[in-house]
Order: C-alpha cells, then sequence, then structure tokens
C-alpha cells in the first residue's frame, strides 16, 4: 500500500457499477405481443358463432329413444293397451282437460282427467232405444215401447230372496283405473258400483264392469254446503244457477257413459235440501227411466219427496259404511246394517272405493251369505214411493 493510498479519502476508489439498461426493443415488442392477444380475441368474438364460449363444459351420454306414438294412432289400439294393464291410469289423450276435486273436510286436492264421451271406446252393447241425442251428448230415454234403463241395464236377482236383503254401492269409481279394477277384482258381483263423471277411460271401465255383470250408476256432483272449499268438480249443480243450466250440467255428467240403472248425489248437501233446484233435475231423471239413489249423508235432504211426486224408482241408503274409515269402524257399520236388514227386511249402505272399505265389505259379504243375507244391487230395493 502506497502513502497515496493511506491518505486518500475513504470510498472513493470504489469502482463504479454499471446500470443495467433495457433495450428500447424489448417493451415494444411486449406491447406488440398484448395487441396481438387482444386481437386474435376480437376476430374470435366476431367470427366463431360461439355465444357460450368460455364458460364451464360437462360432456355427458345422450339415450335415444323411440319417437311417441302418433295422435292419430287408432283408438283400437289404445284401448286394447288399456285393457292389458287395468291398475295403470290412462296416458291423458288429445281434447282431455285436467281438473282438481277438494274435499273439504280432509282438505286433500286430487287431480282426474275429463276425458271426450265422443272419443270414448262404445264398450258393452247399449240398447240404442234407450238413448237420445242431446247438445252435451248421449243421454238415457224411456224407449218407444216403454222400456227404461232401471230395468234394461239392472242386474238379475235369481228367484224371490226369502231372507233379509242387503243392497250396497261403493262409490267413487272411474278416476282412477288401479282403484276401479281393485273393486272388481275383490267386491261381489251384487255390489253396486258408482261411477262419478270424470277420468279418462271412464266407458272402458264401465264396460268392464258391465261385462262382469256389474251394475252401474252414475254420480252427479252436486252443491255441498261449503261450496266451492269442498268442491265437487267441474259441471257441479248449484244453487244459484237458473234449472236450464242445470239440467245441462246434468245431461252433460249423463253424457260421460251409458248403461247405469240410475243416478246418486256426489256430495250435495245443500242442493239436495233446495226444492227449486233439486226438483227440475229428479223430474228430468225421471222421465228418462232411472232411478234415484240418495247417499243418506244429510238429513235436510228432500229427494224422497220429490221422487215421490215424480213416481220415479227411489233408494236412500240407512248407513255410510266408511264414515270412520277404519277396518274396525267399517266392520261395525256393517254389522249395524245387516241388523237394520234382519228387523226391516231390507237395508241399503254406501261407502267410497277406499281400500279398507273394499276389503272389509268383500270380507263382510263371504260370512254373510253364511248368516242368510242376501246381497242384492240397488235397483233390487228401489221402490216407488207415494207423493207426499
Amino acid at each position: 500500500m502506497t502513502v497515496d493510498d493511506l491518505n486518500a479519502p475513504l470510498g472513493t476508489g470504489k469502482p463504479k457499477r454499471r446500470r443495467l439498461t433495457i433495450p428500447a426493443v424489448v417493451p415494444r415488442a411486449i406491447a406488440g405481443a398484448l395487441a396481438a392477444c387482444v386481437l386474435v380475441f376480437a376476430l374470435w368474438a366476431l367470427l366463431v358463432d360461439d355465444p357460450f364460449g368460455g364458460e364451464p363444459v360437462a360432456v355427458v351420454p345422450v339415450q335415444l329413444h323411440a319417437p311417441a306414438a302418433s295422435k292419430t294412432e287408432p283408438a283400437a289400439s289404445a284401448a286394447q293397451a288399456n285393457a292389458a294393464a287395468p291398475a295403470q291410469t290412462a296416458t291423458t289423450a288429445p281434447g282431455a282437460k285436467t281438473v282438481t276435486i277438494i274435499d273439504g273436510i280432509s282438505g286433500k286436492r286430487q287431480d282426474v282427467v275429463i276425458g271426450d264421451a265422443a272419443q270414448s271406446p262404445a264398450g258393452r252393447s247399449v240398447e240404442e232405444k234407450l238413448i237420445e241425442s242431446s247438445p252435451q251428448g248421449a243421454i238415457p230415454i224411456v224407449g218407444p215401447d216403454g222400456a227404461r234403463a232401471a230395468d234394461a241395464y239392472a242386474r238379475p236377482v235369481k228367484g224371490t230372496p226369502t231372507g233379509p236383503r242387503v243392497a250396497i254401492m261403493v262409490g267413487g269409481l272411474g278416476v282412477s283405473a288401479s282403484t276401479t279394477g281393485e273393486a272388481l277384482a275383490k267386491l261381489p258381483p251384487a255390489v253396486t258400483l258408482g261411477f262419478i263423471p270424470y277420468g279418462q277411460d271412464l266407458a272402458r271401465l264401465v264396460a268392464r264392469a258391465r261385462g262382469e255383470g256389474r251394475e252401474i250408476v252414475l254420480q252427479v256432483p252436486m252443491e255441498p254446503f261449503d261450496y266451492p272449499d269442498n268442491d265437487a268438480g267441474p259441471q257441479t249443480l248449484l244453487t244459484s244457477l237458473p234449472p236450464e243450466q242445470n239440467l245441462d250440467r246434468l245431461h252433460w255428467a249423463m253424457s260421460r257413459f251409458q248403461g247405469y240403472v240410475g243416478i246418486a248425489n256426489y256430495m250435495g248437501a245443500r242442493f239436495t235440501a233446495a226444492e227449486q233446484a233439486l226438483g227440475p233435475v229428479l223430474r228430468d231423471a225421471g222421465k228418462r227411466g232411472l232411478i234415484y239413489l240418495d247417499d243418506g249423508t244429510s238429513a235436510r235432504s228432500l229427494t224422497s219427496q220429490i221422487a215421490g211426486g215424480a213416481n220415479m224408482p227411489f233408494a236412500k241408503a240407512n248407513i255410510v259404511l266408511d264414515a270412520t274409515p277404519t277396518p274396525a269402524e267399517i266392520d261395525n257399520a256393517l254389522a249395524k246394517l245387516e241388523s237394520i236388514a234382519r228387523e226391516r227386511g231390507v237395508a241399503v249402505g254406501v261407502a267410497s272405493a277406499l281400500p279398507a272399505s273394499i276389503d272389509r265389505i268383500a270380507h263382510w259379504a263371504k260370512a254373510a251369505a253364511g248368516r242368510g243375507i242376501v246381497l242384492v244391487p240397488i235397483s233390487a230395493v228401489a221402490s216407488k214411493p207415494k207423493s207426499t
């Protein structure tokens, strides 16, 4: 080390560092690359028809099914398919309407399909002389020779029953093909079946029942006291309507299917208590050769008096068998019905097509025959009361 080095200020002798300099061409290259990317994406958006580009994509297998059957498929083929699977509900046909029936007691809502009566299969033969055309469709009429539906479609009773007679109607059928099939499979043939005018496949189900020798009653929807909270369904007969409109609704219900011996009320506590509303309906049905069955649910019903004045065959239920729809209570009601038959010679019961009702009635009928009870259809107990 020299003397000059010792006398020199510290730090003045360090070598100078070179600053790193970026060539001017590099930023230009980066900017050019970014511009090129923007240009490419812009051209892609303009030229490629893919509005969902950039969104997540999932690949799934696609199974091809045979095309649905043509709506112009012959009605006979559809009827054969339904006959092969009676427990299944029919597919909604063109022109059919789906409606909701509301039970005001339970609040239960039930969707039902209303088919077109004109498109329904003819079913079992119906006597042409006992029907006439109306704006609503074919409806019953007394034949030119005096023949009546109440007689022509009644289930025959062998001989003259000597023991107590019991007639039972199980109603609410026609909406569900499976429920109707269960009733046909389990209930004795002498039990009368009540069909409401709803359901897409009514004519076929009624024809099947009649083909088995069953007696049929048409249940006509009538206004209950808590209508519309308790709704019997479309075309319900109402006390607020003029007689002409109620008759149109009655004829609509009558035209849904053929081959029934008479009509019964479906609900209707308010309607059957109003003489001005009920009178024209019963007189019209009576002139058409039909029986009237009162289900006995309303103490205010005037059906007995009006039917008597019209000289219309009439029957009234003594007991609603499933007012409490438990097996034990249904058994108790059947025992009471049997007791009434022994006291009076005849008794009438009604029930809904509930599984418990069908099972208990079928079980009771098997044992009742051994106790001397004769099970007969409704037509066998309908009488012609005198005018009051």
